[in-house]
């Protein structure tokens, strides 16, 4: 399910966070679905289960999962997963609209670009 890349600059604990947002999102992992414990996972991946700790309380702050004393960490509701997934496509549209701004491209050649991508997507 997950693999990390030790070649990666990345914190190990980022890499996880990054790794289950992808599959939370693409709904590979379904709402309620239980995660895996920290302890499991931590021997399953050779590392400090305190890792994983860090990489749940992540996702957790996202709205991609939440505890339940006792039981563990789940999937959360699909309008949170929904809401998260809406909230970081629109990072990453923020951030490629500023490269475009940076290369001199004005609002409507941007509106234009989207409209043409977004075409090409229905096809």
């Amino acid at each position: 399910m997950i693999v990390l890349d030790y070649q990666d600059r990345r914190p190990l604990y980022e890499q996880i966070v990054e790794k289950f947002r992808h599959l939370i999102l693409n709904g590979a992992l379904k709402p309620g679905e239980k995660m895996p414990s920290v302890r499991q996972l931590a021997m399953d991946l050779s590392i400090n289960p305190n890792t994983i700790q860090r990489a749940y309380m992540q996702l957790e702050q996202e709205g991609l999962i939440y505890p339940v004393k006792g039981k563990g960490n789940f999937i959360a509701d699909s309008q949170e997963v929904r809401k998260a997934s809406v909230d970081a496509y629109k990072r990453e549209l923020k951030s490629l609209i500023q490269k475009g701004k940076a290369m001199g491209m004005e609002e409507e050649e941007l509106i234009y670009i989207i409209r043409e991508c977004y075409k090409e997507g229905m096809s």
